[in-house]
């Protein structure tokens, strides 16, 4: 990040190809669009390049991204209904593990398509908060941070959303066997 506040633009490209695919993921998984979060993506670049002097050395690089990357999510949003689901091949499957038993596939892959439909059913803000510190790994200071809150507050509305996940994911998986039953 010094070369990009000393004028060097070159470093752009290189934070580009070490952060845009975690980014492109948070998007997605927010936004549950492609295209939106390809967008947001180029945004927050954009907006790296333009605000590169309130970056503070010393502070963690991924947190200020992040930051930039709530408030282009933020100016850009477009309300999204409760009732709308991301489509089970928008979201990338983590690789799997080496070998497995294709049954141990299969199960691994349905367990990841409801999770993807779990998330999507949560509302915006507990999503985000899951989002930021379970899929991309910010600490709870950094989540703080980015929300404007205390880390206290943050673990609340993690414990929330995980327990509204739960209940969802139940829900779903309920309606899942309920299908195969009839």
């Amino acid at each position: 990040m010094t070369g990009l506040q000393t004028g060097d633009v070159s470093r752009l490209a290189l934070l580009f190809e070490r952060h845009h695919r975690a980014l492109f993921n948070f998007f997605l998984r927010l936004t549950g669009e492609r295209q939106a979060s390809e967008d947001l993506v180029q945004d927050v670049f954009l907006r790296i390049l333009k605000y590169h002097a309130t970056y503070k050395p010393g502070t963690q690089f991924r947190a200020w991204m992040y930051q930039l990357a709530r408030h282009a999510y933020l100016d850009r949003r477009k309300p999204i209904p409760a009732s709308a689901e991301v489509p089970l091949d928008a979201l990338p499957a983590d690789p799997p593990s080496p070998a497995p038993a294709p049954s141990e596939l299969l199960q691994k892959d349905q367990q990841a398509a409801l999770v993807r439909r779990a998330l999507a059913r949560l509302p915006e803000d507990k999503r985000e908060v899951l989002v930021l510190s379970r899929f991309h790994g910010l600490n709870y200071e950094q989540v703080g941070a980015l929300l404007g809150c205390e880390v206290g507050a943050v673990k609340v509305r993690v414990y929330r959303a995980v327990r509204a996940l739960r209940t969802i994911l139940l829900e779903i998986s309920g309606e899942s066997s309920c299908r195969a039953n009839s």
